[in-house]
């Protein structure tokens, strides 16, 4: 999955797409120990994916954060 698609999508799709993906990656290992996998590649990709996505969601929540702080300081400055 292309970072520019993960950054288009809103925080709840990219939430499910999470969950999916780790599904994936569990059904993934599962079937790499009991049968061994055709494309043993296609984990690092789920992988790769899953931490694309934790980054965009953890990018956004420190934006929410310090967007609150600074009207929060804006709001202290004007009582004063």
């Amino acid at each position: 999955m292309k970072i520019n698609k993960i950054k288009e999508m809103s925080s709840p799709d990219l939430e499910k797409e999470l969950g999916e993906l780790k599904s994936e990656l569990f059904k993934l290992r599962f079937t790499k120990k009991a049968n061994g996998l055709d494309n043993p590649m296609k984990i690092k990709e789920v992988k790769k994916d899953i931490a694309r996505i934790k980054t965009i969601l953890n990018e956004r929540k420190c934006i929410m954060i310090n967007f609150i702080i600074i009207v929060q300081e804006k709001n202290e400055d004007k009582r004063d």
